[in-house]
């Protein structure tokens, strides 16, 4: 309907503001400060992080009801590996908000949104450009890998801090013999960060196909 298709432009347009402000933000700073702004990347714009990607919550929601037609468990994915990356692992620990692997990460996350928030914005309009639908459907096979390799590398870097602080390290007092030690569970959960970017760099090969093919291109050109 009108209405949902404007709730759903709304919500892009708000993305694209925040995810917009935080590429800009990184890029005039490292301009202007050079290496030195890299530390502090995440004071800077992490509060701004958050709240976008909190917000992409919505996205599993809006697939859900059936306003938008993605597919399910590729996103349900993405976006539960950044929250549990960014709220977990890196907001918990201070230590870690200064490594450079931070600033990597969110600059191929920003980048990846600013390119799909503006398609998707023309898209509820019924506008397609074919650079930016290529860019669209093509930037993300080369850059989702890289940004599940920066995952992977801030876990190992947050490795010895969950260690030393015991952060979210859980041990039941008597009578349970049961306890659960964090750093396991991360580097379980580094298995799972891998096995899943082999399923969604192949969903990412077949939605280009979908968009990209010689039909869809003949049809959006007309």
């Amino acid at each position: 309907s009108f209405t949902m298709n404007m709730y759903l432009f709304v919500y892009d347009l708000t993305q694209f503001c925040g995810h917009s402000w935080i590429f800009t933000n990184m890029i005039i700073r490292f301009m202007t400060f050079g290496k030195d702004s890299l530390a502090d990347t995440f004071h800077s714009i992490g509060l701004v992080m958050r709240l976008c990607q909190l917000l992409s919550v919505l996205e599993i929601l809006h697939i859900l009801i059936g306003i938008d037609k993605s597919c399910l468990l590729p996103r349900f994915l993405q976006i539960t590996e950044r929250i549990i990356v960014l709220f977990v692992v890196i907001n918990s620990q201070e230590e870690v908000q200064g490594k450079y692997v931070v600033c990597v990460l969110f600059f191929l996350w920003n980048l990846l949104d600013v390119v799909r928030y503006t398609y998707n914005m023309l898209a509820r309009l019924g506008i397609y450009y074919l650079p930016l639908t290529w860019l669209n459907f093509s930037l993300c096979i080369p850059l989702y890998p890289l940004s599940v390799l920066a995952k992977g590398f801030a876990i190992c870097v947050s490795l010895p801090y969950f260690e030393s602080f015991g952060t979210y390290s859980i041990k039941l007092p008597f009578p349970f013999t049961f306890s659960i030690y964090f750093p396991y569970v991360l580097k379980m959960y580094l298995l799972v960060l891998f096995a899943g970017m082999c399923f969604i760099i192949r969903n990412l090969f077949s939605e280009r196909t979908a968009h990209l093919g010689t039909g869809n291109i003949k049809k959006k050109r007309s």
